[in-house]
């Protein structure tokens, strides 16, 4: 079936958050979503940021418009953010963001009432009723379709750079899982999802979509979940593998290493060169140790099955990128994953967390409501109820 790829200019960002609703005082979570989407819908109609609902009632994700920049995107996040709190503050409700909520139990979730969410949750049962995720996507512009799959399958090969950096729900249903990231091994259950297949050019894979959806499993390209997969649509690359992040500082700093991979991958293709794969063995067991390892994950960097610690390539990616991230306005940004390997990742941070509280994870979550404030302070912002 013929895919047409949108026109994109090269190296824009786009990005969508997911953001958990949680009480104030218990900390556990609130199906508040469609109320604060609704009240929100004619005061942000003409805003350059959306908010809208996702599959369970407990979630809101702020989508920012194009960036020419990282810190324009970024910039769009905050300012939905902002008018997210105007409602939620008078509710009594704090936002967070992480991969999982640290003790929220998925039977006492409502699904958001939308028809593809229920179809969703009929085909899949008890695994999309698990579904209590909350992730990061990325997306970058591509200006050439033809190095759309290229650039995918090169991408793969810092899938477990990605994961282990934003890392980040290492609780599940109130026990401690032993991973970093429980969400990705979750969310790699439904039909569709997980590590992309290696397909090698834009003919193969509108030949993978029409098997796909002549056999029934998918409607149409939105319905490819893979954890870094094309969006015809939008004309750009979208990185799903992450855990949401916990804060703005670490979604700027994943969104600009992402931006400055797809860069340094299209310049290399105009420049003649033929992109970096693993096998695809290769790609699934990096995943599974950075989603059980996370920052301490050793990861294969090669086709010849080097071994590296995830940490020490990933100093080496930054390096290497700096000059790219510096042409893309994205510098100040790139150096933020450099913070991450400083401070650990969300995951560690959780546990430590749990540690000092003798295991409560009440107070995860006021970790994980402290880290969101101070990185989104709210702002004013004219609510339609003002």
């Amino acid at each position: 079936m013929p895919q047409p790829f949108a026109e994109s200019a090269r190296s824009t960002v786009g990005l969508e958050w997911e953001l958990m609703l949680a009480d104030a005082d218990s900390g556990d979570l609130v199906g508040a979503g469609p109320e604060i989407v609704e009240a929100l819908a004619d005061a942000t109609a003409s805003e350059r940021f959306t908010v809208t609902g996702e599959l369970l009632t407990n979630t809101v994700e702020v989508t920012s418009g194009i960036g020419h920049t990282v810190a324009e995107a970024v910039g769009d996040v905050t300012d939905a953010i902002s008018a997210v709190r105007s409602e939620t503050d008078r509710a009594g409700i704090e936002l967070l963001s992480a991969g999982s909520h640290p003790f929220a139990q998925w039977y006492e979730q409502s699904v958001t009432d939308k028809t593809r969410y229920h179809s969703l949750v009929e085909r899949t049962q008890w695994w999309g009723r698990n579904m209590m995720i909350w992730g990061v996507h990325v997306h970058v512009g591509v200006d050439d379709v033809s190095k759309v799959m290229p650039i995918v399958g090169a991408l793969s090969t810092y899938l477990p750079h990605l994961l282990a950096l934003s890392s980040s729900s290492p609780f599940w249903a109130g026990e401690r899982t032993g991973y970093a990231s429980n969400r990705s091994l979750v969310f790699q259950q439904l039909p569709t999802a997980g590590v992309p297949w290696a397909i090698d050019d834009w003919g193969d894979f509108e030949a993978y979509l029409d098997d796909m959806t002549r056999t029934g499993v998918m409607a149409d390209a939105t319905e490819v979940r893979w954890d870094i997969r094309p969006a015809p649509r939008w004309g750009t690359i979208e990185v799903r593998a992450c855990d949401g992040m916990s804060t703005v500082a670490e979604l700027s700093a994943v969104a600009a290493l992402t931006q400055a991979l797809v860069e340094d991958f299209s310049r290399r293709l105009d420049a003649g060169e033929t992109l970096p794969r693993l096998q695809p063995w290769f790609t699934r067991e990096n995943k599974w140790r950075a989603a059980r390892y996370g920052l301490g994950a050793r990861v294969i960097a090669d086709t010849e099955g080097r071994q590296v610690p995830v940490r020490d390539d990933l100093l080496e990616t930054l390096e290497r990128l700096a000059p790219i991230a510096a042409d893309l306005g994205a510098a100040d940004e790139l150096r933020g994953v450099d913070d991450i390997l400083t401070r650990g990742s969300s995951a560690s941070r959780q546990l430590a967390v749990a540690d000092a509280a003798d295991g409560d994870l009440r107070a995860v979550v006021r970790h994980l409501i402290a880290e969101f404030h101070a990185g989104a302070p709210a702002r004013p912002w004219p609510t339609a109820r003002a």
